[in-house]
């Protein structure tokens, strides 16, 4: 009998998911563990994984919006037939009278490639993670490319192809009658609308901020050493604030919070979320027990987090039940902003770029490297002076970062 592929619930409260693509063709063998296709929910896009080894006899939904248990394919010995029950789902099971007609083989030939545009499903192109990436970051525009991949999806030899290409004499006619000025419609992705219901969530909390200036001398030259003493880790200064916020997070227990209607849960380790920029939207990714881990561990950790949100690889897990945020525009060279928290944490850390400026210190004028933090707070978790005192445990663990230790 053929084993169903069900939707599966990935997180708490998910009730559906949107199948962007299919990683496996009908036909095309699949072992257990392997990934079979690629599901938008409203917290990320990510692979899913086969939970059986044979042959996908069918593809029951290939793309679109399915609730959380339904039926979406199946897998089985090769040549079983797969019908469809009164029900209108498909089985794997054949009926009596059909034991003496001959089965029918499934097509194991891979599709040609199409030539045709750029295929969307539901209203989004298909094309692979990185050919996203790639279009993104060299201003390409999926929607003049001609996919190779299977079922038309554009694949990144497409974007480097399109990119090398000059345009023909009749794309440069074509473009030049195109109107000027026309809008474009993007239908919103999931993790689109949920970062809109929880932003819009957020900006009805109560909150304060709170803005400290540090000197980041001793900071800097921590991360430069610790890049020294791990030449196969890549240490930013993102790491060492992951750390040192941890480690404030356990000496101020009442801002490593969360809000609820009915209490605050406190919580006994430090799991800092870092915001990521990556393509599909903002994500938090989460270093978990941050305090108990050492500058290069969480290296390593953050950069497996923010590799994988890149290329949309992230799952669910990695999302849930952060106790903290730090989001760092430095490199963006914003020197201050406020972030938005991101419920139901009771606070973010916004991180400024670092400048060199003329302070003044004892009598004498110096040029040293300044840092501007702000902490949000949600006040209806956290009061003033406690988040003013954490904030403070912050500049002096920067500042002097073997009072961390």
């Amino acid at each position: 009998m053929a084993t169903e592929v069900k939707l599966p619930r990935l997180g708490q409260g998910m009730e559906s998911g949107t199948i962007v693509k299919w990683l496996k063709s009908e036909g095309e063998p699949v072992e257990k563990g392997e990934p079979l296709y690629e599901l938008d929910t409203d917290k990320v896009t990510q692979e899913v994984e086969a939970e059986a080894s044979g042959v996908l006899l069918r593809i029951a939904v290939p793309e679109g919006e399915v609730e959380v248990g339904r039926t979406i394919g199946f897998i089985g010995a090769q040549g079983e037939a797969v019908v469809e029950s009164p029900g209108g789902d498909s089985t794997g099971e054949t009926p009596a009278r059909e034991e003496k007609q001959p089965r029918t083989e499934v097509s194991t030939r891979e599709p040609e490639p199409v030539k045709a545009a750029a295929p969307e499903a539901n209203g989004r192109i298909k094309a692979s993670p990185l050919a996203r990436r790639i279009a993104r970051e060299r201003g390409v525009e999926l929607s003049a490319i001609t996919g190779t991949g299977p079922d038309g999806r554009i694949v990144a030899e497409d974007v480097e192809r399109e990119q090398a290409a000059p345009p023909a004499a009749s794309d440069n006619l074509q473009l030049a009658q195109v109107p000027t000025g026309e809008i474009e419609s993007r239908p919103l992705s999931s993790i689109r609308k949920t970062i809109a219901r929880r932003l819009t969530q957020a900006w009805t909390v109560p909150a304060f901020q709170l803005t400290v200036s540090v000197d980041m001398t001793r900071a800097n030259e921590l991360v430069q050493k610790q890049r020294e003493l791990n030449p196969e880790v890549r240490i930013t200064l993102t790491d060492v604030l992951t750390k040192v916020s941890a480690q404030a997070l356990m000496r101020h227990r009442d801002v490593n919070v969360q809000y609820s209607d009915d209490a605050l849960l406190l919580f006994p380790s430090a799991d800092v979320g870092i915001a990521v920029a990556a393509p599909q939207g903002l994500v938090v990714p989460v270093v978990r027990g941050a305090e108990r881990l050492t500058i290069a561990q969480i290296a390593q950790v953050r950069a497996d987090l923010v590799g994988r949100a890149r290329d949309g690889k992230l799952r669910s897990e990695d999302l849930e039940g952060g106790t903290f945020t730090i989001s760092n525009l430095g490199m963006y060279d914003v020197d201050q902003f406020i972030a938005v928290l991101n419920p139901p944490q009771a606070s973010i850390l916004a991180v400024g770029a670092t400048r060199e400026q003329v302070v003044p210190r004892d009598g004498d004028l110096h040029v040293l490297p300044i840092m501007t933090m702000t902490l949000t707070c949600d006040h209806r978790a956290v009061d003033g002076a406690t988040g003013a005192d954490f904030l403070r445990t912050i500049k002096a663990f920067l500042e002097e970062p073997g009072l961390a230790l």
